[in-house]
């Protein structure tokens, strides 16, 4: 099986019908992947999706979008996998504290 014939099974399965260019979605994933967050891709897949439903669009208008999720991918000014706010200089102290079992070595 290929990703063409998975398309077209997910789509009966999910009963669509929905036209899916793989290239397109395979190349912005892997931009959205590379310059923004290891998910990215996919979510950015997902919201493409999302935005061609919800405007109806055709095949034209979905180049059109993913063009722009495109140039947002690759303007965004953090490379991926940067640490944000939340991950740089924890104290010892502020860590969640840590449960043993009595009778073992082992996390609780």
């Amino acid at each position: 099986m290929n990703l063409h014939d998975w398309i077209d099974e997910l789509c009966d399965t999910l009963d669509i019908e929905a036209e899916a260019d793989e290239g397109l979605l395979g190349d912005l994933a892997e931009i959205a992947r590379d310059n923004v967050h290891p998910a990215a891709g996919v979510v950015t897949a997902f919201l493409l999706g999302i935005a061609a439903g919800e405007q109806e669009a055709d095949p034209e208008r979905v180049e059109q979008l993913a063009a722009k999720a495109q140039a947002l991918a690759e303007s965004w000014d953090r490379p991926a996998g940067a640490p944000t706010a939340e991950d740089e200089d924890v104290e010892f102290d502020e860590l969640a504290p840590t449960e043993y079992d009595e009778d073992e070595e082992s996390l609780v």
